[in-house]
């Protein structure tokens, strides 16, 4: 395995390259080079210059640089650069190039370990080896989740948008009255908090690692705009130790402060302390909330209904992620999803990788405008996954 390792992380490395040139190049264009290069020949430099160029390149002024990266990467060739490559992405870079090692007959190993990675993404969370737990791990730490925006009050100059009335009249008055440009403006944009409400009950313990792995990785990409909080037979605010920059370290200093994993589920009476104790202080005011849970709920279903219905009046948007929501025929009948339905704007599976990046997508969708019209009562669910599975088909 440390081979396929190794030729993933040249690959990955490559897109590290560019972001070192100043390239814009997030987890989502890299997932797409990755599966790209399954369907081309490694050995072929011009195809894997094209599968590069056509999924990583977002603007005409990042080909330069890409034509630039990939001289550097796979070529040898001297890069213009703002500092020094990591001895670790050499080493991965010399990795990926081994290919011709390979005897004929026998696979790409850059491809093997590309459709090991794209395979990796979409296996259940709860069902992984460990072996693959130790993989996913490595991609997790690859993940660069953008934080979400929320439109702000205020304006900036901008070559398209709405006409600026103030900036058109003092030009008018330069030029004479003569309308020779018209200035515009938009709006500006605000980092919108997030709050992650995972449920660490004996139910969900095989999701637990790996959400808050996740949860790690959004708190090092956005710490001032991220909470994170617990939820089994109490509340534990777990934000502080997720600022850990290392990983292993955060996620042991989070496992020592919560007392109740893998204990039982009061997720009203939870929901309860919780906004009492920050929902009144402005954690979850106008937040986008993402409550993990799988919805079983030994305490009273009527006390989660209340506080859901709290938690909706304080927050801008409430997605709830259910790992058995992936799973063909869910319906969600749980008592305690079935309480909370009413009050949940959108509902995600997050049971594996793929999943929580989809996720990660509805949170910045719902962090700009919360009214696009998605499912919201169980029947609109029910529709919509078989919409979806006869897509598939």
């Amino acid at each position: 395995m440390g081979g396929v390792d190794h030729t993933v992380g040249g690959l990955v490395g490559f897109a590290r390259a560019l972001r070192h040139s100043g390239m814009m190049c997030g987890p989502n264009r890299v997932q797409a080079f990755l599966a790209a290069v399954e369907h081309v020949d490694l050995a072929d430099r011009s195809r894997l210059y094209w599968a590069g160029r056509l999924t990583l390149c977002a603007d005409p002024e990042d080909l330069p640089r890409f034509d630039a990266a990939f001289d550097y990467w796979f070529r040898g060739a001297d890069m213009p650069s703002r500092g020094q490559t990591s001895s670790t992405e050499r080493r991965a870079r010399s990795a990926a190039l081994s290919s011709r090692d390979t005897e004929p007959g026998e696979p790409e190993p850059l491809a093997t370990a590309a459709g090991d990675a794209e395979v990796l993404h979409n296996r259940d969370l709860a069902d992984l080896s460990a072996e693959e737990r130790e993989q996913l791990r490595r991609l997790f730490a690859e993940l660069e989740p953008e934080p979400p925006q929320r439109p702000a009050f205020r304006h900036r100059s901008s070559r398209r948008g709405q006409l600026d009335p103030r900036a058109t009249m003092r030009a008018l008055l330069r030029t004479g009255g003569e309308p020779i440009r018209l200035p515009r403006r938009n709006r500006t944009t605000r980092a919108r908090r997030v709050v992650l409400l995972i449920d660490v009950s004996g139910s969900m313990s095989p999701y637990a690692d790996a959400l808050l792995r996740f949860a790690h990785v959004v708190v090092r990409r956005s710490p001032t705009h991220t909470e994170v909080v617990t939820l089994g037979t109490r509340m534990t605010r777990v934000s502080r130790q997720l600022r850990h920059r290392d990983p292993e370290q955060a996620l042991a200093a989070a496992a020592k402060a919560v007392p109740d994993f893998s204990g039982g589920t009061r997720l009203g009476e939870t929901l309860r302390v919780f906004l009492d104790r920050w929902g009144r202080r402005g954690a979850a005011r106008r937040a986008v909330v993402v409550l993990f849970s799988d919805g079983w709920e030994r305490g009273d279903t009527s006390v989660l209904a209340e506080q859901m219905q709290r938690l909706r009046r304080l927050a801008h948007a409430v997605v709830w992620v259910n790992p058995h929501a992936g799973r063909a025929g869910y319906s969600p009948v749980q008592s305690g999803i079935a309480a909370a339905w009413p009050y949940v704007d959108h509902l995600v599976a997050g049971h594996s990788l793929r999943s929580l990046q989809e996720l990660w997508w509805w949170v910045r969708r719902l962090a700009r405008n919360r009214g696009s019209g998605w499912a919201t009562t169980a029947d609109q669910w029910g529709s919509r996954r078989e919409g979806e599975r006869g897509g598939a088909a």
